[in-house]
């Protein structure tokens, strides 16, 4: 990649692409990279109707997928590109657009191909490493064993070079695409990674452009308590304004919320960081089908993405947790599930999830409340509160067995902490969550409908104990 640009010359660059910088300067910010400060005391208090825009960005500038599109009509070899290796979602054509950028960036005088524009040169200024996990050496990666991100930025670095390769092969059928990018190695798949996560920590959820890219703004540090929000106006410009009734002196760092609802691990994958402070305490992890079940593949299959369990702590202090695909694992055919294949409308073939004869398909990732009415239902619920109890206590284990284990060599003080917070926070809702899983799992048992299936099975057991256990609990699971 070309020289990194200082920070310093971004505001030429502004005054140039009519970003207004208006009362905010953006600098060095104490351990957290770059961060956009207030220059001078807004002159309009903040409690007046008419707040002043501390910052503004042109609609022109802003990257979402609608302008990789209008982009594309402009480059004929750009639009060429994508629709070889393109249109797969909105990210990944952003994504194309800016690893493209960043080959102008290097051989500008050596293609044919490509237009410069102004997000050429803003790439120059953006921070080449970002402390998200997949940016991590291989030896920081393995503190994350134990935790919810092991597997899943090991499953992100996985797609991340499927995707690379992806682009690579095609691509390079491409004469001038060829020349550009892969003829000089003018980018490789650290640029890929590197790209997916300037992505992940600056898009912003812009209220009618939805997921973007805002130069500049994407400068803004996150806080607990934030001073300032963006918008957008009239004209789709994008606007900083400091938040009602914060008044701003010289030299204030400006931050906004990267969000109220998202988890630790959430915050560590996007961002690089966790603010305990304005996080929730909730987990997501992965749950597989039993290893005997025959109807595992068709279960996976049908019900249409990863099986999951999510586990929260609510602001009451109580543990919520949720998992369809738990509820469909523990029924079968003799309660009533049934897998067809169909013929659809333009002669293919579907596989249709059917239970009591009704065709439940499009209502499999609500699986739970498929079964509130049947009248085993608190028997299902005891199966599916089993299997995820299980899933967590091997969830706790494994965290529990690294929580002591020597750091490797190559690793930065940063992401050992990081780490061990996760970990740490993990734990402790791991715990709870199981705490309240026995406590169900208590309670399901005394319901009737399960005291009376559990009399039913104990009669018809050929040498069958008369004392229940719990792997007559767990039989029937």
């Amino acid at each position: 990649m070309s020289e990194q640009l200082p920070i310093e010359d971004l505001p030429i660059w502004a005054r140039f692409n009519n970003v207004g910088l208006l009362d905010v300067k953006i600098t060095e910010s104490d351990g957290k990279g770059y961060g956009v400060v207030c220059q001078k005391k807004p002159s309009t208090h903040q409690d007046a109707i008419d707040k002043p825009i501390l910052l503004s960005v042109p609609r022109a500038l802003v990257l979402n997928h609608d302008a990789v599109r209008e982009y594309a009509k402009e480059d004929r070899g750009f639009k060429q590109l994508l629709d070889a290796v393109g249109h797969r979602s909105a990210r990944t054509d952003i994504l194309l657009f800016l690893l493209v950028q960043t080959a102008l960036t290097s051989r500008p005088q050596h293609t044919s191909v490509g237009i410069i524009n102004p997000w050429t040169n803003y790439l120059r200024f953006l921070p080449r490493n970002v402390p998200v996990p997949t940016l991590w050496n291989g030896d920081e990666r393995l503190l994350l064993r134990g935790t919810s991100l092991d597997v899943a930025v090991n499953a992100k670095m996985t797609a991340l070079v499927a995707e690379f390769d992806a682009i690579q092969s095609t691509s390079s059928t491409i004469p001038c695409w060829n020349e550009l990018l892969w003829e000089h190695r003018t980018v490789s798949l650290r640029n890929w990674i590197q790209l997916d996560a300037l992505y992940r920590s600056r898009c912003l959820e812009l209220p009618r452009s939805g997921e973007s890219m805002v130069p500049c703004i994407d400068m803004i540090n996150h806080s607990a308590n934030p001073t300032a929000y963006y918008d957008e106006d009239d004209q789709d410009e994008v606007i900083l304004l400091a938040r009602p009734g914060v008044n701003l002196d010289e030299g204030q760092e400006m931050t906004i919320s990267y969000g109220k609802s998202k988890s630790a691990a959430e915050m560590l994958f996007s961002y690089g960081f966790i603010d305990q402070a304005s996080t929730i305490e909730s987990l997501v992890l992965p749950i597989d089908p039993f290893d005997d079940d025959p109807l595992a593949k068709a279960k996976r299959v049908g019900f249409g993405e990863a099986p999951r369990v999510y586990l929260e702590r609510d602001d009451s202090g109580s543990i919520i947790w949720k998992s369809p695909f738990a509820h469909l694992m523990c029924v079968n055919e003799e309660d009533g599930l049934e897998f067809r294949i169909l013929q659809d409308t333009y002669g293919g073939q579907q596989l249709r999830i059917f239970w009591q004869d009704d065709d439940v398909t499009d209502r499999a990732k609500d699986f739970e409340s498929i079964l509130e009415g049947h009248p085993l239902h608190a028997l299902f619920r005891l199966r599916a509160v089993i299997v995820v109890q299980e899933c967590l206590q091997t969830q706790l284990e494994q965290a529990r067995s690294y929580e002591n284990v020597s750091e490797p060599g190559d690793v930065r003080p940063e992401c050992v902490a990081a780490a061990q917070t996760l970990r740490t926070m993990e734990v402790r809702l791991l715990e709870s969550g199981i705490e309240a899983l026995e406590k169900e799992r208590a309670s399901l048992l005394e319901d009737e409908t399960v005291v009376a299936y559990l009399g039913s099975m104990k009669t018809t057991e050929e040498g069958g104990d008369d004392q229940e256990t719990d792997e007559d609990t767990e039989d029937f699971s």
